[in-house]
């Protein structure tokens, strides 16, 4: 062999990757695993700390049910006092409030019910509401046409409550949030409202339409009281989850109507006044406040006829039941 030739066999040996020893790729081997280890650690500590945080104390600072009327003005004394308070109610839940019943796992009130669920009442009030207004008040006598801005207004205000940005189950894209709905919703309420100060929209300030209204807003109220009786027979011995959300649910959408109702006087004060309907109409606002205002420390589910413990759903049922009675009083009253 030449020594040209030893020297190229020199120089490629010394290219060919050396093994690490056995006692070398172990410690290796170790420091992954550790790395691994602690960061699965950290993460974990990092998950704990934010539920503890998040869902422990941000969110129970969260928890805000206000049943307190929001203060609300017409545009001027030729605005609606009802679509005001629609506006109030909506615009106190979204933005001081901030809307929770759609808020993701991640967020600290997502471990909340009550709160939601009194949202998600006093949405569905307005959403009937804002549907009367169209088909009952906003509407010329003999008239099929629809206000253009309480026709929006309608149909935002029946999007479901707990509809996120993004919502795997309907569609891998982004989706519109139900706040965003009611957003825009808000803001055809108050377009009509605008028109209406100018002498621009109508306003049936009629005891036929004031009584076709009522009418609708009882049998919503009717068909809460047939929920309210099958959560009753829900849950274990004096607590039930079912309950608690019917409970809540009926307080929100009784708040709901006690701020509208309040409004509508004002809007039709004339024919309350001519039809002596003042007795009634305040009685009927008396139970829709009183049964908005319950505020159990926890809702129990007793038995009503040989518990000892409260049925919640019981009293909130007296209260609306009263309420009902008072309304078709007044549907009655209209009618002659």
């Amino acid at each position: 062999m030449t020594t040209h030739d030893h020297l190229n066999d020199t120089h490629g040996a010394s290219l060919l990757p050396v093994p690490a020893k056995p006692q070398e790729a172990r410690p290796r081997h170790k420091r992954r695993r550790f790395r691994v280890v602690r960061s699965a650690r950290v993460l974990g500590i990092g998950v704990v700390l934010w539920a503890v945080v998040g869902y422990g104390v941000l969110g129970p600072l969260k928890h805000s049910i206000i049943t307190a009327p929001p203060a609300s003005e017409a545009e001027d004394a030729t605005g609606s006092a009802a679509i005001s308070a629609a506006a109030a109610i909506i615009r106190r839940e979204l933005d001081e409030n901030g809307w929770t019943p759609n808020d993701p796992v991640i967020a600290p009130a997502a471990v909340l019910d009550n709160m939601p669920n009194f949202q998600t009442g006093i949405i569905d009030a307005v959403g009937r509401f804002s549907f009367e207004m169209l088909d009952q008040i906003a509407r010329t006598r003999g008239s099929s046409s629809d206000d253009p801005d309480l026709e929006r207004a309608t149909g935002f205000l029946q999007f479901p409550p707990d509809i996120w940005i993004w919502e795997p189950s309907r569609s891998l894209l982004p989706s519109v949030s139900s706040e965003s709905q009611y957003r825009q919703g808000l803001a055809a309420l108050e377009r009509y409202n605008a028109r209406l100060a100018q002498g621009e929209a109508v306003f049936e300030r009629r005891a036929d339409t004031l009584a076709a209204t009522l009418s609708r807003i009882s049998a919503d109220l009717g068909a809460q009281t047939a929920q309210l009786e099958r959560a009753q027979d829900t849950g274990w011995w004096i607590l039930s989850r079912r309950a608690d959300d019917v409970f809540y649910h009926n307080k929100g959408m009784l708040h709901g109507y006690h701020v509208l109702l309040s409004g509508l006087g004002h809007d039709f004060d004339r024919v309350i006044r001519e039809r002596g309907l003042g007795m009634i109409w305040n009685q009927a606002l008396d139970g829709l406040e009183k049964g908005a205002e319950l505020q159990p420390l926890v809702v129990l589910n007793g038995d009503r006829d040989r518990s000892i413990f409260a049925n919640h759903l019981a009293l909130q049922g007296f209260y609306m039941k009263r309420a009902i009675l008072q309304l078709e009083e007044a549907v009655n009253v209209l009618a002659v």
